[in-house]
């Protein structure tokens, strides 16, 4: 990652911190927003595409209660490109030359499995293996019909212990090549596997009451929200 996209991901964050930040999503200079994401656990996602990436790339802002806390970038095959956590700043990219890249193409035919590792700007690193499978049921969900995806991921240390565990249901568009959450059971790393459900409720598009909104409406039981466990929603392979 080159110096410029790490300070322009550091000015957007600057930026979204600010008051001003309420009245709505603003993406960074030559980018241009195409759907905001209203989904369960307390959770409102900002889409956008940037003219100076590479075909296909495609940027999401996450924001909770308290404001944005997630942005990440994925390539045109869903990969894991580059992400940012918040408070403190941990930026993260995914290393070269994956093992087995994720491919969304090879999903579009049934299954597609990956293997890849992520390195984080403080010196953490990670490896990642897993698999996505075509359920072959269509859910609606705000009249967008979703294809509905069984998955299972594991992350481990360079050291061989695992982090975090998941499997459930995912959703994907095919044609906007993205990936939504769905009922999902997660473990940190500890054994236990915990339900968590970050499915998406309304999708909102440009000129459509909603669009670039940074407040989330769904689940947001402030108890709820601060849980640990849907700290674990920001941390989703696909959603990063």
């Amino acid at each position: 990652m080159g110096l410029t996209r790490i300070m322009a991901a550091g000015g957007l964050m600057l930026a979204l911190a600010q008051p001003a930040a309420a009245q709505g999503f603003t993406p960074p200079e030559g980018c241009t927003g195409f759907m905001t994401v209203q989904s369960r656990g307390c959770r409102v996602s900002n889409h956008y595409h940037c003219e100076k990436d590479a075909p296909g790339d495609q940027w999401r802002a996450d924001f909770d209660q308290q404001g944005v806390f997630f942005l990440s970038r994925i390539d045109s095959e869903a990969q894991w490109v580059e992400s940012y956590e918040m408070f403190p700043t941990v930026a993260q990219v995914m290393d070269p030359n994956p093992q087995d890249p994720a491919s969304f193409t090879e999903l579009l035919g049934g299954t597609d499995t990956y293997a890849f590792s992520l390195s984080k700007d403080n010196g953490e690193r990670s490896e990642v293996s897993g698999f996505d499978r075509l359920t072959g049921r269509t859910v609606v969900i705000d009249g967008i019909p979703l294809e509905e995806t069984a998955f299972e991921f594991t992350e481990t240390s360079i050291g061989g212990s695992v982090l975090r565990r998941a499997r459930g249901r995912e959703y994907i568009h095919r044609d906007w090549r993205l990936f939504f959450s769905g009922p999902t059971e997660w473990d940190a790393g500890d054994g236990s596997f915990v339900p968590v459900d970050g499915s998406p409720v309304q999708f909102i598009f440009p000129g459509e009451p909603g669009f670039a909104a940074t407040q989330p409406i769904f689940d947001c039981d402030a108890i709820l929200s601060q849980s640990p466990v849907f700290d674990l929603l920001q941390r989703v392979r696909h959603d990063q």
